[in-house]
């Protein structure tokens, strides 16, 4: 079982950032496989990868209707695994956009 320090060394900053390094890899990495075998079409694939990045749009600070649309881009991403914790997400000088990116224990 891991702590909050071994989480620590997982997840790194790259800018605005907060990256959980072992599970993007496996999630971008496998997506990239899954096209590399042709299991999905590069066109599904760019949209499965994008859900981490639509994820990020849904925040509290944001006027209504950009809320409204990165919702709407939310639920339309549900199918493919959009309702999963997040591997990549937004930092700002206040923290990040939510609860801190963890490990799947």
């Amino acid at each position: 079982m891991s702590g909050p320090s071994d989480n620590a060394r997982l997840v790194g900053h790259v800018g605005p950032l907060e990256i959980d390094w072992p599970r993007s890899l496996g999630f971008f990495g496998g997506i990239g496989l899954a096209v590399g075998i042709g299991l999905i079409d590069p066109p599904l694939a760019v949209f499965i990868a994008a859900v981490p990045f639509i994820k990020m749009l849904d925040l509290p600070r944001l006027p209504t209707p950009a809320r409204v649309v990165a919702e709407v881009f939310e639920g339309v991403a549900k199918p493919v695994g959009g309702d999963s914790q997040g591997t990549v997400r937004l930092v700002s000088a206040k923290g990040s956009s939510d609860e801190p990116v963890q490990s799947g224990d």
